[in-house]
């Protein structure tokens, strides 16, 4: 029997659900005894000789949650260094820079208010993922926990200018001019982490939604929702702004809005960023990029016209900062706006791709539009659409029978690719799903043709 409410809380990349009614301050308190555990064993060591970073969110739950999660680590003997309210690239940078032994932040990222949960990191940033990590943290305390040793202590840590100072070097300061720029914090983890630095380039900032407010007063902090953009593409057309930035609640994803007041797909921004990556690691060896199996193949035409080495990749983080390490990426890029970078322990930052983006756009000396457009008339993208199956895996097959003529990789469902289209089909983690990206090299007409063509297949 679980000694959790629900374990459905133990996600594929994290630990997640309802404040109270799936993880109240007991839970978290088993879960923070369980990751030091697991830890330890990963680590070949005592839980005594542990060092553990945490950090928690602005979420209204998430100082009664943290303390929670750190008495657990401290009850198994671990030392733990509480960075306190941060973005959660920050504890990322925590774990790196001081070389924990793993580390635990307190959040729900873009998730509703009512949501709570964690993110767990072992050395070196890497995350834990439901298949290796996450787990064995739900096994433990399925099997019940011994004891607590104790014996534990906090040391509470500040890291804003150390950090500030990191993100930093990864771009020219000097090199910014002044533009105008919208920012949309979503009430969360932006405005004190990315904000600083945005104002110290001397930039004419537009601030929104920029104070941390765990009610979230104006929008859910998930940029990926059309309906929680609205406002910051309409901000920009209105200020005449240069560009406009929004980050989700924990701040580790940021998503574009070019001066038109358009969306930026998470395709093209990775080409961008590679574009960006391959300007300050020109070679040799060739830089490697990795993109995920739902992007655009503008990310690879880009990374081999300019020297470097396209790799595909698994979606999802665990899987990119794995093979980040693996094959000495200098860059991965995710389509749902994670950016990993090498030189910031492979982990995935929202404040480095703001960064790179607004020293490329001076740079170039062009506009935000003007640097999509060989992208975005090149290469006609559907997004991901959604399909409710009742058997992922056969239909898949059927798929797999369909379109057999073409070239077919397994790396994360079912890819299909011929000279002038290509499509990524794959399960959804938690739901009977199958999620579909396709993309035409001729024309958005023929993308809508193919694209309709795939779906009535899956959705026969």
């Amino acid at each position: 029997m679980s000694a959790v409410a629900n374990p459905e809380i133990f996600k594929a990349y994290d630990i997640r659900g309802l404040y109270g009614t799936d993880i109240d301050a007991g839970t978290a308190e088993l879960i923070g005894r369980a990751f030091a555990c697991v830890i330890a064993e990963l680590e070949g060591k005592p839980t005594a000789e542990l060092r553990l970073g945490l950090g928690r969110d602005m979420r209204l739950t998430a100082p009664e949650l943290s303390s929670a999660y750190c008495q657990g680590m401290c009850a198994e003997g671990a030392a733990v260094l509480d960075a306190g309210e941060v973005g959660t690239e920050m504890l990322y940078y925590l774990v790196g820079s001081r070389e924990l032994d793993g580390g635990l932040m307190c959040t729900a990222s873009h998730n509703p208010k009512r949501y709570t949960g964690a993110k767990l990191v072992r050395r070196g940033a890497v995350a834990l993922s439901g298949d290796a990590g996450i787990g064995e943290v739900r096994a433990r305390i399925e099997a019940g926990l011994d004891g607590a040793p104790g014996g534990g202590s906090v040391e509470h840590v500040q890291l804003y200018e150390e950090f500030h100072r990191a993100a930093l070097e990864f771009i020219e300061p000097d090199a910014v001019k002044p533009m105008r720029v919208v920012v949309d914090g979503g009430n969360g983890m932006a405005g004190p982490m990315v904000g600083p630095l945005l104002r110290g380039l001397g930039l004419d900032l537009v601030e929104t939604y920029w104070e941390p407010n765990g009610h979230f007063p104006d929008h859910e902090p998930n940029p990926l929702l059309p309906e929680n953009r609205e406002y910051i593409m309409r901000e920009v057309v209105r200020q005449r702004a240069d560009l406009g930035i929004a980050w989700d609640g924990d701040a580790d994803r940021c998503f574009f809005i070019d001066d038109q007041g358009s969306f930026v797909d998470g395709d093209f921004m990775t080409a961008l960023l590679a574009e960006s990556v391959l300007g300050k690691n020109p070679g040799p060896p060739a830089p490697t990029i990795l993109y995920d199996v739902r992007a655009s193949r503008a990310v690879a035409d880009v990374t081999e016209r300019g020297g470097g080495r396209a790799l595909m990749n698994r979606v999802g983080h665990a899987f990119f900062k794995t093979r980040m390490r693996e094959e000495g990426a200098s860059f991965g890029g995710e389509v749902s706006g994670h950016y990993y970078f090498r030189d910031f322990y492979c982990a995935d930052s929202g404040t480095i791709p703001a960064l790179l983006i607004l020293e490329l756009l001076s740079q170039r000396g062009a506009r935000m539009s003007e640097l999509l457009e060989p992208y975005r008339s090149r290469y006609f993208i559907s997004g991901e659409i959604n399909s409710e199956v009742s058997d992922p895996g056969a239909k898949i097959e059927e798929l797999a029978a369909r379109y057999q003529d073409g070239r077919q990789y397994r790396l994360d469902g079912i890819s299909v690719e011929y000279d002038d289209w290509h499509f990524n089909v794959r399960p959804s983690n938690t739901e009977p799903l199958l999620r579909l990206c396709l993309e035409s090299l001729r024309s958005h007409e023929d993308m809508e043709r193919r694209r309709d063509e795939v779906l009535a297949v899956i959705r026969s």
